[in-house]
């Protein structure tokens, strides 16, 4: 089991920013830029651990969910855009970033991770989840 299954089924705290029945996204713990929120699918084991091993059906469904906490990101954090980042090697279950930048060196992963406050890190979770209503 990975540590985002731990976070979906609620064993290891997150600070969350969207769900709904097939995928979760919350905050990266030690995020490139502020507001840096990973979103995975909620899988039925074995978990896929390779985007492009999804279902078109589900590959799909998780951009369009993307998309919705994208402008929730842009509604809550100043950014020119937010990009999107597929790695996949880090933790073996099917992530996307989605990184509020301003210029292309602000989503390298060379860059040295954040770390924020835990009242910080919970207030930027509420207000991309509340900048998702609008």
């Amino acid at each position: 089991m990975t540590i985002f299954t731990r976070i979906i089924n609620g064993e290891i705290p997150s600070y969350k920013v969207a769900e709904n029945e097939q995928f979760y996204a919350f905050l990266d713990i030690n995020p490139l830029q502020k507001g840096h929120t990973l979103v995975v699918p909620k899988l039925a084991e074995p978990e896929a651990n390779y985007i492009f091993d999804l279902d078109d059906d589900l590959l799909s469904e998780m951009l369009v969910f993307s998309k919705q906490v994208a402008r929730g990101i842009q509604g809550a954090i100043e950014c020119k855009r937010v990009g999107v980042a597929v790695i996949g090697l880090e933790v073996p279950h099917v992530h996307m970033h989605l990184i509020p930048i301003s210029k292309e060196g602000d989503m390298s992963f060379a860059n040295p991770k954040m770390t924020l406050p835990a009242e910080e890190m919970a207030m930027i979770a509420n207000s991309i989840a509340e900048a998702m209503e609008h």
